[in-house]
C-alpha cells in the first residue's frame, strides 16, 4: 500500500510517535486536496487576480509555506523569524500589496518545490520530538494560552482556509477565459 492508497486514514506513521502521526495525517491530506485545487495551473493563472484588492494562487501557495515555515521558527526553535528569513518571507507572510506585487512569475513547479520543501524540514523536525511536546504551551493569539498542538492545527487550518480561496479563484478565472 502507498502513502497515496492512505491518505484517508488517521493512522500511525512510521517513524512518528501516535499523536503526532495523526496530526500529520491531517496535514498530508490537507496537502493532498490543495495539490488538487492547483494542478494543471500555469503561470498566467497563479498570477491571476481577480480584483484590485485579491491575492493570487501563486501568493495563497507561498503563503502556505510562509506560515509552515513561522511555526517551525516558533514551535521547534523557540524564535521569531530572522530579518533574513522576513526578506524572504515576508510578502507571502504578509499578502495584499506587498504579496501582489513581488510574488509573480512563477511557475507552478517553483511554489509546489518551495510547498515541499518546507514540508520536508517539518517532517524532520517532527521526528525529534515526542508526543508531549505537543502540549507545550506559551502565550498565543492575544495573550491566550495554546500549545503545540493547536499552533500545527492552524497551520494546516490556514491551510484550508485558503485552498478555499484558491477553489474561488481558480473557478473565477476559468469562467473569464
Amino acid at each position: 500500500m502507498t502513502d497515496k492508497d492512505r491518505i484517508y486514514l488517521i493512522a500511525d506513521i512510521t517513524g512518528y510517535p501516535p499523536q503526532i502521526s495523526r496530526l500529520l495525517s491531517m496535514m498530508n491530506y490537507a496537502r493532498h486536496t490543495t495539490l488538487q485545487a492547483v494542478h494543471g495551473l500555469k503561470a498566467e493563472q497563479l498570477d491571476a487576480l481577480i480584483d484590485e484588492d485579491s491575492n493570487s494562487i501563486g501568493a495563497l501557495l507561498l503563503h502556505m509555506a510562509a506560515v509552515e515555515t513561522a511555526y517551525q521558527a516558533q514551535t521547534f526553535e523557540d524564535r521569531e523569524l530572522t530579518e533574513d528569513e522576513m526578506a524572504e518571507w515576508g510578502p507571502a507572510l504578509q499578502l495584499g500589496e506587498e504579496g501582489r506585487r513581488a510574488i509573480r512569475g512563477h511557475d507552478l513547479d517553483y511554489y509546489l518545490q518551495r510547498l515541499s520543501d518546507v514540508r520536508n524540514r517539518t517532517l524532520d523536525l517532527f521526528r525529534t520530538v515526542p508526543d508531549e511536546w505537543l502540549e507545550q504551551e506559551e502565550d498565543f493569539w492575544y495573550n491566550k494560552p495554546a500549545n503545540y498542538y493547536f499552533m500545527w492545527y492552524h497551520v494546516f487550518e490556514d491551510e484550508i482556509n485558503h485552498r478555499g480561496q484558491i477553489r474561488f479563484i481558480r473557478k473565477r478565472i476559468h469562467s473569464a477565459e
